[in-house]
């Protein structure tokens, strides 16, 4: 196609599904394209130096200023998260993430943003409704009577609002995705931030290389989730962002299974059978969740498609090659 020419901000661009989203704009043809992150360069999931990359934090409204300046478009990414691990320990410095949305929000209304792209998360979706692994999937309106994730389910929820607010006041066009459990290549896989996908399968990795036939699982392992693999993830994002859906959307696998049955996979893979630990007092989170597609079949003809075992075995392929290869 034809090169675009509008500057796109990527905002979170040294983050796993930032940096997906770069490279896949720059195959489509966009060239203009601004990438801004906080960590150092060489820390990037995916450093494309063909685009203009920022280190800024976008917590201040001055670097906020400076990341939307002569931008169409603004894809917001950026926040302090993690696995549940790191979620459940580190409420405060999720709930922080609010400052990066709010400043972003009041830079694009200052330089004139046209589109604003939110990813919010299936953590909005209220507790009561999470309680059991047999669990009804996820519709838009679960999210309230408000009882989110706390910390960061709580700032996603707000954050939302906020869009929806500067939308009808200030006219920015505003799309939010709740996106649902995203894994795939160039994640984070160690260190305390990795999803259950990308530690899971570093863990049966670890137990087939020391020969330790052995894996630690959080929880009973009878929780249920549906994991969305990248790709989907980014289209998906984009077709939103394009979309003339007002109200915040799912953007998820409705592929459920159950955090053993996701073990299996794994060890399918890898060729190997490990004896299950079960760690009864780690973060484990909600007992169980699933998105509800009938909205975004609805609007958008289109739901994430890639079956959970092809996608997790791409994942693990690549984190098979950076374990062994002693990356980190």
């Amino acid at each position: 196609m034809e090169a675009i020419s509008d500057k796109i901000l990527v905002c979170g661009a040294g983050g796993f599904i930032g940096g997906h989203l770069v490279a896949d704009l720059l195959k489509q043809g966009y060239q203009d394209i601004r990438g801004v992150d906080l960590k150092p360069f060489k820390e990037w999931h995916q450093h494309v130096p063909e685009i203009e990359n920022l280190r800024l934090d976008l917590q201040d409204r001055t670097a906020c200023e400076r990341a939307t300046r002569d931008v169409r478009i603004v894809f917001n990414l950026a926040a302090d998260m993690g696995g549940m691990g790191f979620i459940e320990n580190n409420r405060a410095l999720c709930m922080l993430s609010v400052l990066i949305n709010t400043h972003l929000l009041l830079a694009a209304q200052k330089h004139n943003v046209e589109r604003f792209f939110y990813s919010s998360s299936a953590c909005v979706y209220a507790a009561d409704k999470q309680t059991s692994a047999d669990v009804i999937a996820l519709k838009e309106t679960d999210a309230y009577p408000a009882m989110p994730e706390d910390g960061y389910g709580w700032e996603k929820l707000f954050s939302e609002r906020m869009c929806r607010h500067f939308r009808e006041d200030f006219g920015i066009v505003t799309r939010v995705a709740r996106y649902h459990n995203v894994y795939g290549p160039h994640g984070t896989f160690d260190g305390g931030r990795e999803k259950a996908p990308a530690a899971i399968c570093r863990k049966v990795i670890q137990a087939k290389l020391s020969g330790k036939r052995e894996i630690e699982i959080w929880g009973d392992g009878n929780q249920t989730r549906s994991f969305m693999y990248i790709d989907d993830c980014i289209d998906g994002s984009q077709r939103i962002l394009a979309s003339e859906i007002l109200e915040p959307i799912n953007l998820g696998s409705s592929e459920l299974v159950t955090i053993n049955q996701l073990v299996d996979i794994v060890e399918k893979i890898g060729e190997i059978k490990l004896k299950r630990n079960y760690n009864l007092k780690a973060p484990k989170g909600v007992n169980g969740r699933n998105s509800d597609n009938t909205l975004i079949k609805k609007h958008l003809r289109w739901e994430p498609a890639t079956k959970l075992r092809d996608g997790i075995e791409k994942t693990y392929r690549w984190i098979y090659d950076q374990v062994s290869s002693g990356a980190n």
